[in-house]
């Protein structure tokens, strides 16, 4: 009986990714870098708590709403034939359970905050849901998915400020830029499988200039980026940090250049390091400025 329990256990961890973080961190370090620019320093410990827990509680909820609606075609996909839903250890209802069960955790923690991030909360909420359909209709999703994954950004803002400064906006449109280019890495991972069972994604609209709007759209991101950074008069620390990120943007292209699906998903995971380098660059910029 213990047996049956952990196993079940397991696999609702790995419904919700907890055993691959990866995406957690991607979302994680962009919020939490709003945070900082949007207190000018050390955010309320308060808010800081609330949207740490949340970025866990939000991904997980995400990861499993989108295995839920791709559970019949996931089982024809290399890399995610194995996930619980696709492989029969858990039942749709199951998941659909465990969903409204972290959304309603979400919701309690939101509504600790303003009025203004509850309204924003709901948005989020929203495209959370709608994400993993667009799929079926978008020829880029990813670009959906921009949208979902800087939500948090002009919600850190509401929350720690109760206002959304133009500023966040600007970081919203960077980190947007951003998420696109590191989801069509992700993209090229699954191009062939994808193809097979119709599932739309940029890897495949971007087609032979896949690289090249990548690139493009890092460079946006950055330009972008480099604006925030002139607007706050932020200092050495944070254009270190965006050096940093810059310089694994260009590694990221290298590994990408022959299309190979490993070296791909190595590009999409060194995205982490990016986004840690450009929250340590804000931090240490307050820190020590």
């Amino acid at each position: 009986m213990l047996a049956v329990v952990q196993d079940k256990f397991d696999a609702y961890r790995r419904l919700a990714r907890l055993d691959r973080p990866i995406g957690t961190f991607l979302l994680m370090w962009p919020t939490m870098a709003a945070l900082w620019l949007a207190a000018e320093g050390l955010p309320s410990p308060f808010v800081l708590g609330v949207f740490f827990i949340g970025v866990w509680l939000m991904r997980a909820g995400g990861c499993i709403i989108n295995d839920f609606a791709d559970r019949k075609l996931d089982g024809h996909v290399s890399r995610t034939k194995a996930r619980p839903l696709a492989a029969g250890e858990i039942q749709s209802w199951e998941a659909l359970f465990l969903f409204g069960a972290l959304a309603l955790l979400c919701w309690a923690l939101v509504l600790q905050l303003n009025e203004l991030t509850v309204r924003l909360a709901w948005g989020g909420i929203v495209l959370t849901v709608i994400y993993p359909f667009t799929k079926r209709f978008l020829p880029a999703p990813q670009m959906f998915l921009g949208v979902v994954w800087s939500w948090s950004i002009p919600m850190a803002f509401a929350a720690q400020t109760g206002e959304v400064a133009p500023i966040a906006w600007l970081l919203f449109v960077a980190n947007w830029c951003w998420t696109v280019a590191y989801d069509t890495m992700y993209g090229m991972v699954d191009r062939e499988d994808d193809l097979k069972v119709g599932i739309r994604s940029s890897a495949i609209w971007f087609g032979r200039w896949d690289r090249h709007l990548i690139g493009l759209f890092q460079v946006i991101a950055m330009a972008l980026l480099v604006a925030v950074g002139l607007v706050l008069n932020l200092g050495g620390f944070y254009f270190a940090g965006l050096a940093v990120m810059a310089g694994l943007f260009i590694y990221q292209q290298c590994l990408i250049i022959g299309r190979d699906r490993d070296a791909c998903f190595v590009a999409f995971l060194n995205n982490n390091w990016a986004g840690a380098a450009l929250f340590l660059g804000v931090v240490l910029d307050y820190a020590i400025a």
